[in-house]
């Protein structure tokens, strides 16, 4: 068997569209995954607040125990059924991104809770409320700490947003089934696109290395 890339070749632009497509969703979608996944995450730490704790627990339990294909489908074929009508591109957005916040948010517990108790009570004995410290002194240190595992979750971001061609998304893989429709070349495509798809997380991881090796010279933790 002889490769044939021409017809991905040709393709190219409408392959960069794809692409940017990806990123749009996926930026859209983790930004909204770390709103709310820091909201779920603090609200995991607060187990007298009943109501509170009990909410984002359920959210959490939802989430990650179920298919992310289904919360796509949810948002896309089921709202209509109650007349909530939404672009496909805020369908696959906000799948992914509460998919996502669901992860999120255990890794802002976890880190979180892994900063020394004692830098909270020291400066609640000098006059800060829970809030003030959380804000100046516990996030801050947690946030170097969120890092390496917030980068993994990024990444799965990314490869999770090939689900939204499922939508009529024009991203990267519903792009690159439209040359495969008329090509055949499905073998040659699909490398394309792992290629790119390729490109795109490493672009992220290297980001998110610079990131915390400027954080750790900028002296937020130890």
């Amino acid at each position: 068997m002889q490769l044939d890339f021409t017809p991905a070749l040709a393709g190219w632009a409408d392959i960069a569209h794809g692409a940017l497509v990806t990123v749009e969703v996926t930026a859209a979608a983790l930004l909204l995954s770390c709103m709310l996944g820091l909201l779920i995450g603090i609200g995991r730490l607060t187990p007298q607040r009943r109501l509170i704790y009990g909410f984002c627990t359920a959210y959490l339990v939802f989430f990650r125990g179920t298919p992310l294909l289904v919360q796509l489908f949810l948002l896309f074929f089921g709202l209509p059924q109650f007349n909530i009508l939404l672009p496909a591109f805020v369908c696959g957005m906000l799948g992914l991104g509460l998919y996502s916040a669901a992860y999120v948010s255990e890794i802002v517990r976890g880190a979180i809770q892994s900063v020394d108790r004692g830098q909270m009570e020291a400066a609640r004995s000098i006059g800060m409320s829970s809030g003030q410290a959380m804000r100046a002194i516990i996030l801050p240190q947690a946030v170097v700490r969120m890092i390496p595992p917030l980068g993994n979750e990024f990444i799965a971001l990314i490869k999770n947003s090939a689900l939204v061609s499922l939508l009529t998304i024009d991203d990267l893989m519903h792009e690159g089934q439209k040359i495969i429709s008329v090509s055949y070349r499905s073998l040659e495509v699909y490398l394309v696109i792992a290629l790119v798809y390729l490109v795109l997380t490493q672009t992220t991881n290297y980001l998110l290395h610079r990131a915390e090796r400027r954080l750790r010279a900028g002296g937020m933790v130890q």
